[in-house]
């Protein structure tokens, strides 16, 4: 039996960065760990509801428990976050560096550990030839890129503290 897994699928990557990038309109740049983050919730939107958030944040936990709907699929358990994190990182990295050779984004990514979008034209012809997004992904994104931007990436109850998806215990 062929079971398809999206993670590990070079062009669905380049088809969830150009999504999250489409709705990103918070700044010039974002950190990869961040798209990154973005992006492993992106596939798997059930796992939102394992992020850790304050007792001020109900409404987003709300928020999670009711536009977060997709079923669990069985092949597609996970059982270690963040061994499945690192083993789809080449796959996210070449997502990425596509988009930096076709002038998406900025090509000095890893100098700078942040992407910044150099052109919406392009982005614009890509998502024309793309699929829509379900109504599942646009919510995830939409939260993604809302809520999520705003926690501190590293530190204390940061995005990756909080998410346990990267190491945070000795960040600055």
């Amino acid at each position: 039996m062929i079971v398809y897994q999206p993670s590990f699928d070079l062009y669905h990557s380049i088809y969830r960065m150009i999504n999250i990038l489409g709705h990103f309109k918070y700044g010039d740049s974002i950190e990869i760990d961040r798209l990154r983050i973005w992006d492993y919730y992106l596939l798997y939107p059930n796992k939102l509801k394992t992020v850790s958030l304050k007792k001020e944040e109900n409404d987003i936990r709300q928020l999670i428990n009711n536009f977060v709907l997709r079923k669990q699929n069985p092949y597609e358990q996970i059982f270690n976050d963040r061994k499945m994190f690192e083993k789809i990182r080449p796959y996210q990295m070449g997502a990425l560096k596509y988009l930096a050779s076709i002038g998406l984004i900025d090509k000095d990514y890893l100098k700078s550990n942040k992407i910044s979008k150099i052109s919406n034209e392009i982005l614009m012809e890509l998502k024309l030839i793309t699929d829509k997004l379900s109504i599942q992904e646009e919510n995830t994104i939409s939260l993604l890129t809302g809520h999520f931007y705003y926690i501190p990436l590293s530190g204390k109850d940061g995005l990756k503290e909080r998410t346990n998806l990267l190491e945070s215990k000795y960040d600055a």
